[in-house]
């Protein structure tokens, strides 16, 4: 297999991150400069025809997209360690969390960045500096519901580690581009969690 991928960009980290937890070998990395625009190829499109990063190539030639239709695929080849629920009652609440902090957290600190960076001013045109804004303002109350939570639990989505932990890790590493610290915005609960995180091996 092959997996395309952008070592800087946040998705393409949440499916590094998920493939080393699983301890999985030889899947081939081939590197895809998105500031020279090799998303935007004709050659990558006939992989993913939305010109996003990581694509994992299968061995049959099937093409597949999106980090957690990879990462479900790849817990179907490994089910262990489990990281994305032991039975249908586990896999719905885990799958509940993750997307929550996708969708709450993840897509509109996402959208602050490209409509606010300069450095992604050629990625995105045109800039709306105003909903950037607002979407950081829901980034950051996003934050402050993860650190609530974590007040009463040890991990995103409970009492272990799973693929809610990678993609809340994934964004709040990524956030760092706006110097958005948890501990600087009195987000005690939620430092801790990612200090904790960031010391597993598959992180470094």
């Amino acid at each position: 297999m092959k997996l395309y991928t952008a070592p800087r960009a946040p998705n393409p980290r949440r499916v590094e991150i998920f493939i080393a937890e699983k301890g999985i070998a030889g899947i081939e990395r081939v590197a895809v400069d998105l500031n020279a625009g090799e998303h935007r190829t004709e050659a990558f499109l006939r992989r993913n025809p939305l010109g996003r990063v990581p694509v994992l190539e299968l061995d049959d030639g099937r093409c597949l997209s999106e980090s957690r239709a990879i990462c479900a695929y790849l817990e179907g080849l490994c089910p262990e360690p489990n990281l994305m629920g032991r039975d249908s009652d586990e896999r719905a609440f885990i799958e509940m969390a993750d997307r929550q902090i996708e969708f709450g957290f993840f897509v509109p600190l996402m959208q602050h960045i490209r409509h606010t960076h300069p450095g992604f001013a050629p990625l995105e045109q045109p800039q709306f500096a105003d909903y950037g804004a607002v979407q950081g303002v829901r980034m950051r109350e996003a934050a402050a519901t993860l650190d609530a939570t974590l007040a009463g639990q040890a991990f995103v989505a409970g009492e272990r580690f799973t693929i809610a932990d990678i993609t809340a890790f994934c964004a709040l590493e990524f956030a760092r581009l706006i110097r958005f610290r948890a501990g600087d915005a009195g987000l005690a609960h939620l430092q801790a969690w990612r200090d904790r995180i960031a010391g597993r091996p598959s992180v470094g």
